[in-house]
């Protein structure tokens, strides 16, 4: 999966190191049923929204 410069800079800002290999893992399953081939960073916040603790 091709990650955007920004949204892979967001991700290593936002994630703590030792669940970051999960978080891109989910972003990149998210990504995959939604038909991406890049995770852009709009597409990152969005996810990251959805995984967020309500």
């Amino acid at each position: 999966m091709d990650w955007h410069p920004e949204a892979l800079a967001a991700l290593k800002k936002d994630v703590p190191f030792f669940v970051r290999p999960a978080v891109r893992r989910r972003v990149e399953s998210m990504a995959s049923e939604a038909g991406r081939s890049s995770i852009d960073l709009s597409f990152y916040a969005e996810a990251k929204a959805s995984m967020a603790p309500s």
